[in-house]
């Protein structure tokens, strides 16, 4: 038994390279974010909501990718359902970007202390900047710990845009795909 991707053409291959690609993108978020939540829970905080959506997000988009790829591979996937989805994912991952960058834009993280001053997530080491940490941590006084941290975030920033460019590009892929098996099923209709 051998096992073949359908035929579809260069939408396709698109559409397979969109779906590897946000995987990829979703696993480093997914990964990026747990650690910022692991080390905020061993410190016996509270987690902020913007960390929290994130890997919320993150988590359910990559359940979809890999089922909706599955589908796909066995010719299974309704094409106009998965741009619909998409597109929801897309507005999803719109949101995510904009709460998790809307700190970040103008922050210059050279201007933070480095991460050898600061010797844990809520450590006593003297800071100028290091605002007081209630049980819940808010986003921007995480965000401010220190360079290490910020650049990080800034990290899950850039790869939440870059999941958003992937959804707008797989909707695209979708619409061109479910165009492509409707004109060839009615061309199949036509000719039996």
């Amino acid at each position: 038994m051998r096992f073949q991707a359908p035929q579809l053409g260069a939408l396709g291959v698109t559409f397979t390279v969109m779906r590897a690609s946000q995987f990829a993108c979703l696993i480093s978020v997914i990964g990026l974010c747990a650690n910022f939540i692991n080390e905020i829970a061993t410190a016996e905080h509270s987690p902020p909501s913007e960390l929290v959506g994130a890997l919320t997000v993150a988590v359910t988009a990559i359940i979809y990718v890999i089922i909706t790829y599955i589908l796909y591979y066995d010719n299974m996937l309704s094409m106009l359902t998965t741009a619909g989805l998409d597109s929801l994912l897309l507005v999803a991952s719109i949101v995510v970007a904009s709460l998790i960058g809307k700190p970040l834009s103008m922050l210059n993280c050279a201007a933070l202390p480095s991460s050898e001053w600061s010797s844990g997530l809520f450590s006593s080491a003297p800071s100028p900047i290091r605002p007081i940490i209630t049980k819940t941590v808010s986003y921007i006084s995480f965000v401010l710990l220190d360079q290490t941290t910020c650049y990080q975030i800034k990290a899950v920033w850039g790869l939440c845009i870059t999941i958003c460019l992937l959804f707008a590009f797989s909707t695209l892929a979708c619409l061109g795909l479910w165009q492509r098996i409707r004109r060839e099923t009615k061309n199949k209709d036509i000719e039996g």
